[in-house]
C-alpha cells in the first residue's frame, strides 16, 4: 500500500528546533514525508527550492519499493523468501539484496564481526522480533548462535542467487536498510537535479545533499540528557545513529536491551548511544550498530584504519561525556548551545 507524501512548510524557528539550518535569505523550509520501515522518511527542502517537491515525492517512492523487497514482516518480500527456502535451493535476488549482502560482508570483516545481518535468530530467541522480550535459557541462545554468521550465506553474483548453508539461517537488513534507503532517495534527488536537501529516516539515518558553507545543523543528543551534547554541520555526508534505550525488558533486576552481539548471542552493555558520520547512509547506519556492540575501543580501531569516518560515543556510566574518534571532511563539530 502506498502512503501519500505530504508537503509541509516550516517556519524558521521550527527549522532550528528540528536541527535544520536555514540558508541565508530563506524564510521557511518544506518537508515532504512518508511513513515506511516503522519510521517516517522526510525530504527537507528550502522554500526557495519548492519546485523540487515533485522530485521529492518521486524519490520517496524508492522507500516503498525497498520496504517491499527487504522487510521480514511480509511473506512476499525477497528477504522473506530467502529465509523461507534458501536453505533448500538457490534463490534469485535483485540488485538491492546483492549490494547489501556484499556491503554487509565488508562491514562484518571491518568491525570484527560486531555487525552481522544474520543475527535475526537471536532477536527471535530473545523475543525482540515481536517486541515481547524474554530471558532465554543459555542452551536456547547457543542453538540460535549456530545459525548466525555470514559464512552460512553464499552469494553467486554471476547467477544472481543466494543460498544458505544450513536451515535456521535468517537475514535481516534492519541495521543497514534505512541508511541504504536514505542513500537511494538521495540518488534519485540528485538525478532529478536537486542540489540541496536533507533526507532523514526517523532519528537513525540522515543524508545531506549539499549544505552550503555552513552545512545542515544536527544536534547530537544522549537518551538520558535533555540538552544536546554537540552540534554537527553536515555537508554532502551521512549520519547514522543507534541507541541502547529503544527497546528493552528487565528480568531478575537486570536490564536487557534489544541490540544483540552476534558473536556472543547476548545483549550489548556499556554503550548508550553512537553516532557515525561517513560518505553514505548504509555504512554509517551499520557502523552505528557495530560500535554499539563493540564499544569505543572498536570505534577507535576502525577510525584508525578508515580515516574518513567520525564516530561519537556516549557510555552508560557517563552519559554526559562524548568520546570522539576520527574525522570526516563533510562535517564540522561545534560545542552545543
Amino acid at each position: 500500500m502506498r502512503h501519500p507524501a505530504n508537503a509541509v512548510p516550516l517556519s524558521r524557528r521550527e527549522a532550528f528546533h528540528r536541527a535544520l539550518p536555514p540558508r541565508e535569505g530563506a524564510d521557511h523550509w518544506v518537508r515532504v514525508h512518508r511513513p515506511a520501515m516503522a519510521c517516517r522518511f522526510v525530504v527537507t527542502l528550502s522554500g526557495e527550492d519548492g519546485r523540487h517537491i515533485p522530485a521529492a515525492r518521486e524519490a520517496l517512492d524508492e522507500v516503498d519499493r525497498l520496504e517491499a523487497v527487504l522487510t521480514v514482516f511480509r511473506d512476499t518480500s525477497e528477504v522473506a523468501e530467502l529465509n523461507r527456502v534458501a536453505a533448500l535451493r538457490p534463490v534469485p535476488v535483485g540488485r538491492d539484496v546483492r549490494v547489501l549482502l556484499a556491503r554487509s560482508r565488508e562491514l562484518r570483516a571491518a568491525t570484527e564481526g560486531a555487525f552481522d545481518p544474520t543475527s535475526l535468530p537471536l532477536s527471535r530467541c530473545w523475543g525482540f522480533l515481536r517486541r515481547s522480550g524474554r530471558l532465554p535459557a543459555p542452551e536456547e541462545i547457543e542453538a540460535a548462535r549456530e545459525s548466525v554468521g555470514l559464512e552460512h550465506v553464499t552469494l553467486d553474483e554471476e547467477a544472481g542467487t543466494v543460498r544458505y548453508a544450513r536451515s535456521g539461517v535468517e537475514l535481516s537488513f534492519n541495521s543497514i536498510g534505512k541508511g541504504y534507503a536514505v542513500d537511494r532517495v538521495a540518488a534519485v534527488l540528485g538525478e532529478r537535479g536537486v542540489g540541496r536537501a536533507l533526507v532523514s529516516a526517523g532519528g537513525s539515518s540522515v543524508r545531506a545533499i549539499g549544505g552550503g558553507a555552513e552545512g545542515f545543523r544536527i544536534d547530537v543528543r544522549s537518551p538520558r540528557l535533555s540538552a544536546p551534547l554537540a552540534r554537527l554541520r553536515l555537508r554532502d555526508a551521512a549520519l547514522g545513529t543507534s541507541g541502547a534505550g529503544e527497546q528493552f525488558f528487565a528480568a531478575d533486576g537486570r536490564r536487557y536491551g534489544h541490540v544483540l552481539d552476534p558473536r556472543t548471542g547476548w545483549p550489548t552493555e556499556g554503550v548508550l548511544s553512537v553516532s557515525v558520520v561517513g560518505d553514505d547512509g548504509a555504512t554509517a547506519d551499520a557502523l552505528a550498530t557495530a560500535f554499539l556492540v563493540g564499544g569505543a575501543s572498536l570505534a577507535e580501531r576502525y577510525c584508525a584504519a578508515h580515516p574518513d569516518t567520525l564516530v561519537l560515543v556516549t557510555g552508560e556510566d557517563e552519559p554526559e561525556r562524548l568520546h570522539v574518534f576520527g574525522s570526516h571532511e563533510g562535517v564540522t563539530m561545534e560545542e552545543a548551545a
